[in-house]
């Protein structure tokens, strides 16, 4: 369950919607070009139903799949009725694919691909966009990449040909490189500097993940690794992550599918395969330990503490557990810890939960910034009761059916958007091989029991396993 803001209401664990998969593994396609499951609906469909599962099924036949002979990977997603049509292409590759000492290439890379490229002035992606009246941005996480447009019906040939045009052909000159390093260098200092309690979260992440590197470092980088990057680094960044047999494109919206295919072999068909460099993911859960830290924060105005576990990946049965927890702790004003810490208590201002929904070793987070005159002590006792509960205690039924109910409304409204379907099944196909699996998805939580609750926040939610950041606000120096 992945967090909608720095400390907002956590969003119903949408594996499918604005949370964002993330990958188990690398998946490789061979080559030649091959037809998959090359399905087309009879209608369009709806997805919002009263029986969401019914409803996934035959949304789920809708989608039709194709591989490229240079290892592209196509889903197309057909719905007449919509007035735009969305274009996402998703890459295989996040801050967990870099290598010691050039963190944050990944992030920059997303700056990277809006600098033109050559036949793309720089500024004039953005400029033919929106002429049109559409939008176009681009996000990275640990495990993949994405870039997306949204325009009217009819424009989809545009943002085919400046999507295939820098996955060919970027252009990486030492100008833009030098303009864009300062651009993240300043989002940094904006969005985790000079914001309260993100050093202290960013902190966090590196003690949970201190036996998996590759999880450790934050997507945004680290700023001493981007003061002395180079040129040729983003560059070779470029020639082994950003190819055609490491992306998936998907089409949503309203377009004729033959038509687009057709655009697609025309732009991106010729585009060469390149040796993509790629990283296993343990099979096993690395040790976990625990630790207990305090930083010293000049923005924040009260304390917060932060617990964090190590727990298994996504799309794992316990892990489908823990997301529910999660909920049922977090997620919103009738969770658990907003209940006793922030209503009943009043000894914090706010108190989440969520899952980072990493593709491999995975992290459940609970947060909490206290209220005026409350202390850390009586804050993380309360944090401790509510955990023992959920360890020794099942959830009741109808906090299990209240949970149940609004992840499927989040799921379920989480694709109604051509935006939300390309973003969400590009990823699905690149991280988990068949962007129809999305139909299975629900009803993974609803085999979800209240022992099988229990048992997970038991197994790995333990103080023995538990890291702890304790942020304080930091003293203002005498004149």
């Amino acid at each position: 369950m992945r967090n909608s803001s720095r400390f907002g209401t956590p969003v119903p664990r949408l594996r499918t919607a604005v949370a964002l998969l993330l990958a188990a593994a690398v998946i490789q396609v061979g080559p030649g070009s091959q037809e998959i499951a090359f399905a087309r609906a009879p209608e369009p469909v709806t997805v919002h139903s009263s029986d969401p599962s019914a409803a996934l099924e035959r949304f789920a036949v809708t989608i039709q799949r194709r591989t490229l002979a240079n290892g592209l990977r196509v889903v197309l997603v057909p719905e007449p009725s919509s007035p735009t049509v969305a274009v996402a292409v998703t890459y295989g590759v996040g801050s967990r694919q870099e290598t010691p000492g050039k963190s944050g290439f990944a992030h920059l890379f997303e700056h990277m691909m809006f600098e033109g490229s050559e036949h793309v002035k720089k500024g004039q992606h953005f400029q033919l966009i929106s002429e049109r009246g559409g939008s176009l941005n681009g996000t990275t996480n640990s495990d993949r990449t994405n870039y997306y447009e949204v325009l009217p019906a009819g424009e989809l040939e545009l943002a085919l040909w400046l999507e295939a045009d820098r996955m060919r052909a970027l252009d990486v000159s030492p100008e833009n490189f030098e303009n864009q390093r300062s651009v993240v260098k300043e989002e940094y200092r904006m969005r985790y500097q000079n914001v309260p309690y993100m050093l202290g979260a960013l902190r966090l992440g590196e003690l949970v993940f201190a036996n998996f590197a590759p999880y450790a470092n934050p997507t945004i980088g680290k700023m001493e690794d981007l003061d002395r990057a180079e040129v040729g680094w983003a560059r070779d960044f470029y020639a082994h992550h950003y190819a055609p047999n490491n992306a998936v494109l998907t089409i949503a919206g309203n377009f004729d599918a033959d038509h687009a295919l057709d655009l697609v072999e025309r732009y991106f068909g010729k585009i060469p395969q390149r040796s993509v460099e790629t990283q296993a993911l343990p099979t096993t859960l690395p040790e976990a330990k625990s630790a207990r830290e305090k930083v010293e924060d000049a923005n924040a105005k009260t304390p917060a503490v932060f617990y964090s576990w190590l727990i298994p990946p996504s799309h794992t049965p316990e892990h489908y557990a823990l997301e529910l927890v999660a909920m049922l702790l977090g997620d919103g004003d009738s969770a658990r810890l907003y209940q006793e810490l922030v209503r009943n208590r009043a000894v914090a201002l706010e108190a989440h939960a969520f899952t980072r929904d990493f593709a491999g070793p995975d992290a459940f987070t609970i947060q909490a910034v206290l209220a005026d005159r409350a202390d850390l002590a009586t804050v993380e006792h309360a944090l401790d009761v509510e955990l023992e509960k959920v360890r020794k205690n099942p959830p009741n039924d109808a906090e299990l059916k209240r949970l149940k109910t609004r992840l499927r409304a989040g799921f379920v409204f989480g694709l109604e958007s051509s935006l939300n379907r390309a973003m969400e099944l590009g990823e699905y196909e690149l991280l988990w091989g068949d962007a129809r699996g999305i139909a299975h998805e629900l009803a993974h939580y609803d085999a979800v029991t209240p022992k099988d609750m229990q048992a997970a926040a038991a197994r790995y939610l333990d103080d023995a396993h538990r890291v702890v950041v304790e942020i304080t606000p930091k003293p203002k120096a005498t004149p």
